[in-house]
């Protein structure tokens, strides 16, 4: 029998079980470490929930994901970002200040809600370009094609079936955090021409309505 997977990592040793890696970060801290790019956790597939956990282990769960989503602060926040291999997601967008970013955008605030097992597929040929981070990715963003609509299938924490359209930076924010799952991170798919740190010029950048200028200095396309 072997024991846990040795991965050098801010969160130490990572338990082989979900469980085991529930009551990990159920035992630590809240807010708890965001998982940062190169941690193996980030890139395997996550495991689908199937009742692993009792309602409690997962409502407890749920607390610190949305705790920690807030704090980061983030709009959305996938379980293995939190070193849990687990088809988890939670959401969450208060929308955009700036009107004219909005209907840009397409950003209309995002109620907190829970993904379990969440999918998504797209919904006609539409695709936008917006400058995107990741709390994985700490102190970067880069300007990522996505699908403009995708229709979503998941459940809620109470098992109830979720399948909806959705549009602008609510479907952004939803295959982000499915990618999650699967594996991908934003950087992925991102134009690396644009990559920009978060405390330098992409605050610019992501300041006009569309990334157009950064597109024209920076030299790459858009869609």
């Amino acid at each position: 029998m072997t024991g846990p997977v040795q991965i050098p990592s801010a969160l130490g040793p990572v338990p082989r079980g979900v469980r085991d890696q529930v009551r990990r970060v159920l035992d630590g801290p809240t807010p708890a470490p965001i998982v940062q790019a190169g941690h193996p956790v980030l890139r395997a597939v996550a495991v689908q929930f199937d009742g692993q956990l009792s309602e409690a282990e997962l409502d407890a769960l749920i607390d610190v994901m949305r705790v920690t989503m807030r704090d980061a602060p983030g709009v959305g926040l996938a379980a293995p970002q939190i070193g849990i291999s687990l088809a988890l997601a939670v959401v969450e967008d208060p929308g955009p200040l700036d009107p004219d970013l909005a209907v840009a955008r397409e950003r209309e605030p995002l109620a907190f809600r829970v993904l379990v097992n969440p999918r998504y597929e797209a919904v006609g040929t539409d695709r936008a370009a917006f400058y995107e981070g990741c709390l994985s990715v700490h102190g970067w963003s880069a300007v990522t094609v996505r699908h403009r609509s995708v229709r979503l299938t998941a459940t809620d924490e109470r098992g109830v079936p979720v399948d909806e359209v959705l549009t602008g930076w609510q479907a952004r924010i939803i295959q982000h955090e499915t990618d999650h799952l699967n594996g991908r991170l934003y950087v992925d798919a991102a134009e690396l021409r644009s990559l920009a740190a978060t405390d330098g010029m992409a605050a610019v950048w992501a300041s006009e309505p569309h990334p157009r200028t950064a597109a024209q200095v920076l030299g790459f396309p858009l869609p």
